[in-house]
């Protein structure tokens, strides 16, 4: 697959858009009636969104996201920092406002995330320099309290995030210890907190799905591939030891600056199924270049040309469930993320729908990589 750089996409802009949005198959032309939802649904996927649940006061908003999405997933409400904000208190209005609005519309969730070494209360961060004793009371009382709150709910948790150091040539390398990331679980608990925070999620909803979630494994640069090296043996490990995971995220935080390539993340997407887990898309949204067109057709058709790249590749590979990191550009993290938004007031266009709730070219790319059009 060939993929148009900015200079060439100003001049393709026209011919990519009439692409993308010409339906090929009757599944297609239905999409702008289903919504992403039903077209994924079609072709046994699941596509849902994750979302803040002061979002939910917006009902234009709202209505779009019933439309499009079908299943759900809080962005902060469910991290530790929201959620148990002080020891042995929980915070779980704001998950319980996404929950019970899923409910109302027939809307499973997920839950993100239970161990991170980001948006962690203090309580927490002195508590671990007590060593690895108790780094596991720390992890076990805060799954009994939240697993045992959303057992009725959830199905589906991101037990451990982001784990996986980044290799040299990333935004934000780090050093060592090994390929693991450097964080307060690591130094409490040694590198076997991961298969700790499995096993204790496990022995608490025996039927959960447990997925490791994990970002910058997703381009053809070679710091996305040592880290999927990386992240492929940290999970090879875990299974070799039985470890109770099931499911690996891929993020999907893609960055226009740089390069894909279908062949890698085929063979990276095989390389865990063939550990026995699944593999899932879980945060996507595209991030464009600072020097982007200044001609949003042209942008819009960059931005929709990856996203079509990157899902149809996971489509074949056999991906079965994918969620955006939100659904609008109204509300997003790469629009307010010093380092991330764009300078001069600009305003990046990565995700499915406009600030104004309309349909883009990246939406057409998602349906039709969901429908299986070319």
């Amino acid at each position: 697959m060939t993929l148009v750089t900015p200079r060439r996409a100003v001049l393709a802009a026209p011919a990519l858009l009439m692409a993308l949005t010409k339906s090929p198959s009757t599944a297609l032309a239905r999409a702008a009636e289903d919504g992403l939802a039903g077209v994924a649904k079609k072709r046994g996927i699941t596509y849902g969104a994750a979302l803040l649940a002061e979002n939910l006061a917006d009902e234009n908003y709202k209505r779009a996201l019933d439309r499009e999405a079908a299943l759900l997933m809080p962005i902060w409400e469910g991290k530790w920092g929201a959620i148990e904000p002080q020891e042995a208190v929980l915070n779980t209005g704001p998950l319980k406002q996404i929950i019970d609005w899923g409910a109302a519309e027939g809307k499973a969730v997920r839950g993100h995330t239970l161990i991170w070494h980001e948006s962690l209360p203090e309580w927490v961060t002195k508590g671990l320099k007590g060593g690895r004793n108790a780094g596991i009371s720390i992890m076990a009382s805060h799954m009994d309290r939240v697993l045992g709150f959303t057992k009725p709910f959830i199905r589906d948790w991101d037990v451990v995030n982001e784990p996986i150091a980044d290799p040299p040539g990333s935004d934000t390398p780090q050093s060592g210890p090994g390929d693991l990331r450097r964080t307060p679980w690591l130094e409490a608990m040694g590198p076997d907190y991961i298969q700790q925070a499995f096993i204790m999620a496990r022995q608490r909803d025996a039927t959960l799905r447990l997925t490791l979630n994990e970002y910058g494994i997703e381009e053809d640069t070679p710091a996305a591939e040592e880290k999927r090296r990386r992240l492929l043996s940290l999970v090879r490990e875990l299974v070799m030891k039985s470890t109770p995971i099931d499911a690996v995220g891929i993020q999907a935080h893609l960055q226009l600056s740089n390069p894909f390539r279908p062949e890698p993340l085929q063979r990276f997407i095989s390389a865990l199924q063939g550990t026995g887990l699944q593999v899932l898309v879980t945060e996507l949204d595209i991030r464009e270049t600072w020097n982007a067109p200044q001609d949003i057709a042209a942008r819009d058709a960059l931005v929709a040309e990856r996203a079509y790249a990157f899902a149809s590749t996971a489509v074949e590979a056999g991906v079965k469930t994918f969620l955006t990191w939100g659904i609008s550009d109204r509300y997003t993290w790469l629009n307010d993320t010093p380092g991330v938004a764009m300078p001069s007031g600009r305003k990046h266009r990565g995700l499915p729908l406009g600030e104004d709730l309309s349909r883009k070219p990246m939406w057409q790319a998602l349906a039709r990589a969901f429908s299986g059009g070319s």
